[in-house]
């Protein structure tokens, strides 16, 4: 399977080499992705000032390729130069659907000129969702999300959020076993779910240097449906349960309680964007019933948590 990361002058550094770590490591858990680097230009300077020797535009692509469009560091600048005129009239040409296109960061602004985005739900680094919108009058952007699947087009917030894309295709091509060993071998602390804000629960309240905090939050996190009481996680962590409960509210600005209501939450709503009843999504979670998600779900989300599977 052919991915094909297309980049222009000044793209950004880690927007290509977060996702590309991420599906060499799946290959070599055995995912049969093959990753090419290709531009308009041959020589293409990055982010950093470290200058890529790409491959020409291919004049073709399999039918099960994907195309992945990086952002770039100034997407005004960068975007007004020939190699990006040229990149663009090659996807209105070869990347139209039903071919699967993934874009990290501002790179949906080059989808967007391409007409890729037309009729679709996308997404881009929350400083661009307004240039987007004017880019892709006829497309449904959407903030605060990591990622949006709509059919074959794939959008991400960008930088570190691409990592969570390239995660996300691998499931889809290689199933949950591969994506955990893939991320556990990227030290990824946890991956997001394309309905996770962009300011993540999961990487909120971290913050702070407190070793302790930290050890007990890793625990929580975890498994955020276990019943952690205070007194176990401050034995586990080495200190008293009144001390580990000032230095919580103190670090990480939250107290326990509601920091594992929090994730318990998140949690829920991952298991119900992959289809899980709410009832299901509660037990999951650590909610004793369908109603004890909803009392706590209310504190922290708008909506219900049924309106997410409508």
């Amino acid at each position: 399977m052919d991915v094909w990361f297309l980049l222009t002058p000044g793209y950004l550094a880690l927007d290509l080499a977060g996702p590309a770590e991420a599906l060499r490591i799946a290959a070599e858990e055995g995912v049969p992705f093959r990753l090419h680097m290709a531009g308009p230009e041959a020589a293409c300077p990055n982010s950093l000032g470290l200058v890529s020797q790409l491959d020409p535009l291919p004049l073709a692509l399999p039918s099960d390729a994907w195309v992945v469009l990086c952002g770039n560091r100034d997407e005004v600048t960068d975007y007004a130069t020939p190699a990006a005129d040229a990149l663009v009239a090659w996807l209105r040409t070869h990347a139209q659907p039903p071919r699967r296109v993934a874009t990290i960061c501002s790179g949906a602004l080059l989808a967007a000129r391409a007409g890729l985005l037309d009729g679709r739900q996308c997404t881009t680094h929350h400083a661009l969702t307004g240039m987007l919108t004017r880019l892709a009058p006829r497309a449904r952007v959407v903030e605060n999300r990591t990622y949006v699947r709509d059919g074959p087009l794939w959008t991400s917030a960008g930088i570190t959020a691409g990592i969570d894309l390239a995660l996300a295709l691998i499931e889809e091509v290689a199933g949950p076993a591969v994506v955990a060993r893939v991320a556990r071998r990227m030290v990824v602390y946890l991956r997001r779910s394309g309905d996770d804000p962009q300011l993540s629960p999961w990487l909120a309240y971290r913050n702070h240097l407190h070793p302790a905090v930290h050890r007990a939050q890793d625990l929580i996190a975890r498994d955020p449906a276990a019943a952690w009481s205070v007194e176990a996680l401050a034995e586990s962590v080495h200190v008293s349960a009144r001390h580990l409960t000032r230095l919580f509210r103190q670090e990480a600005g939250i107290g326990i309680v509601e920091y594992q209501q929090r994730l318990r939450v998140a949690r829920a709503r991952q298991l119900i964007g992959q289809g899980a009843s709410v009832e299901r999504a509660a037990e999951g979670a650590g909610f004793g019933s369908a109603r004890a998600l909803r009392r706590v779900w209310q504190k922290f989300e708008p909506g219900t948590p049924g309106q997410l599977r409508i």
